[in-house]
């Protein structure tokens, strides 16, 4: 069936008529989709913003029933008491097509073939045969890659003790942080960031990185602003896109305390490639709207020269290899005040904060 499955379009107008107040049937009909697969849709889509300023753990009795959804809430930016839950379009196409793209990595045999290679490379290295010449004496239509990842999952009947050579081997170290996926990346090369300044005549922008202390350990996640290079940061229990996209919601509930909208503030955001950086949708979005995210071209760190300058300054206090583990926020404070508080050339030898005023 053609538009068998929704399309970032179609959840765009999901969350945009849920915004607006729409029912669910009125949303379905302009979708040409019955109501109960927009209201599965959000449902299964909802992500939880859990209120820092709370201890509530408890859902809103509200989001019971239809919408389900906190977005046209007019409670969505004050502390009401309970865990806010969201349903952002973008978020959701993101994790559909990692579901898909997950369920098509399987085994690529069907299940006569699969259970006969069982039973055939099982049977001969209980034999004690050698897997390549098992898979070339059968003629088998898999390759040792595959027997092995089959082996690893627990496909086969065999187990790796049954294999000499896989219990020898250890196993590779695999890379625990994610790089962020292509789909995330179009529209936000540094070219289109540079585009994007152009068009819409913004002359300033926030440069996001991190700087590690001990492998592991924890790691600073460092904001500089391009106008001025004011540095500040926030310190992270280690270096992972959870743990960013956690301190960038608590950066936004404070200043949504002060009734101040960080898109606002920081309208266009400018990293690396980090996968620290890979929930794109956390960090662009906010109650009110959203900043813009742009990567960096690879191996390019000059083209956020500025907070790359700070980070030596960093280096200056807390020099390469030394852990982060025993430090507070109020050290990180003190630290990117002591930066701020520099006299510079650029600054015809003021200091930051004196250049400000």
């Amino acid at each position: 069936m053609k538009n068998k499955h929704l399309t970032l379009s179609d959840r765009n107008d999901i969350q945009i008529g849920i915004e607006q107040l729409k029912t669910f049937s009125a949303i379905a009909a302009k979708l040409g989709k019955d109501p109960s697969t927009i209201s599965k849709e959000v449902r299964r889509n909802r992500v939880v913003k859990e209120n820092s300023v709370t201890s509530n753990c408890e859902a809103c009795p509200l989001l019971k029933k239809a919408p389900y959804v906190c977005n046209a809430c007019p409670k969505k930016r004050i502390n009401c008491g309970y865990q806010k839950q969201f349903y952002y379009a973008k978020r959701a196409q993101l994790d559909y097509e990692a579901k898909l793209s997950e369920s098509r990595t399987g085994v690529a045999l069907n299940k006569e073939e699969f259970y006969r290679m069982d039973e055939i490379v099982s049977s001969a290295i209980q034999k004690g045969q050698h897997l390549n010449h098992i898979i070339a004496s059968n003629e088998l239509s898999v390759s040792r890659a595959s027997i092995y990842r089959y082996l690893e999952k627990g496909y086969l009947s065999s187990k790796p003790i049954d294999f000499p050579r896989v219990v020898k081997f250890r196993k590779r170290r695999t890379r625990n942080l994610q790089p962020i996926p292509k789909t995330a990346k179009e529209g936000r090369s540094y070219e289109d960031f540079q585009r994007f300044l152009t068009e819409k005549g913004i002359s300033y922008w926030l440069e996001m990185d991190t700087v590690t202390g001990r492998i592991g350990g924890k790691v600073l996640l460092t904001f500089n602003l391009s106008f001025c290079n004011f540095i500040f940061a926030r310190l992270l229990d280690n270096k992972t896109a959870n743990e960013v996209a956690k301190h960038l919601y608590v950066i936004k509930n404070d200043l949504h305390q002060k009734e101040i909208d960080f898109c606002e503030l920081f309208p266009v955001i400018l990293t690396d490639n980090g996968g620290e950086f890979a929930r794109v949708d956390d960090i662009e979005m906010d109650v009110r709207g959203e900043s813009k995210l742009f990567f960096c071209d690879p191996n390019r760190s000059d083209q956020k020269g500025r907070i790359e300058k700070n980070h030596t300054l960093i280096r200056d206090i807390l020099p390469k290899g030394t852990s982060f583990d025993n430090l507070t926020q109020e050290d990180i404070n003190l630290v990117c005040s002591h930066i701020n508080s520099v006299k510079r050339a650029s600054f015809n030898g003021n200091q930051l904060m004196n250049s400000l005023h």
